[in-house]
């Protein structure tokens, strides 16, 4: 039986199964809707969402608003988007950075979540914890091979890097990324969302 919207948002909104291992109370950050046709999973909130409770609060969303073209009046509106992180807490830090999304969730949460999508969705894999999940093992060598290669191929999965600021220095390296895929995304992205 499929949840309905409101009890899996409630359900979520209440979990605390990684309270013990993280050592401080969680705070479940996701955003989804009936009606999202663009569902983006990202890898987990940073401290600054954690503090906030809004997803990709941060300059990393706003590169990656970037990215897609759009504003947050638009990324924030669930009814259009769905953000679905890959731990959906702030998995606490380690030596230089965060630590990796807690496996608990996507296990938990991610088949339910899907399923109250809609399926003509375009789902776009925002880092590695996110494509190695959802993308087939062995389709693509690498990242860069994953980004590239789907940006070219018409379908309803985009690869893309993370957006940290990392990402310009990859950008950078990689001119393909802004002249062939941002491009594609922002096509893809506008289509669904009925923009002209």
């Amino acid at each position: 039986m499929t949840d309905s919207v409101s009890s899996l948002r409630t359900a979520i909104s209440a979990c605390t199964v990684c309270e013990a291992a993280l050592g401080f109370a969680p705070r479940p950050v996701v955003q989804f809707s009936a009606t999202s046709r663009i569902l983006i999973i990202g890898q987990a909130p940073g401290t600054r969402v954690h503090a906030s409770g809004i997803a990709w609060d941060d300059d990393s969303g706003a590169r990656l608003r970037g990215w897609l073209g759009i504003g947050e009046a638009t990324f924030y509106d669930p009814a259009q988007i769905a953000l679905m992180p890959m731990g959906f807490c702030y998995p606490g830090s380690c030596k230089g950075g965060d630590n990796p999304p807690r496996k608990e969730c996507a296990p938990l949460w991610h088949d339910r979540l899907l399923a109250v999508l809609p399926r003509d969705r375009l789902m776009l894999l925002v880092g590695t914890y996110a494509q190695a999940r959802y993308l087939p093992k062995g389709q693509f060598a690498s990242m860069p091979e994953a980004v590239r290669g789907l940006g070219a191929t018409p379908g309803a999965v985009m690869a893309l890097p993370h957006p940290a600021w990392r990402s310009v220095i990859w950008m950078r390296e990689r001119p393909w990324f802004e002249s062939e895929v941002l491009p594609e995304l922002r096509a893809r992205t506008a289509r669904l969302l009925g923009a002209p």
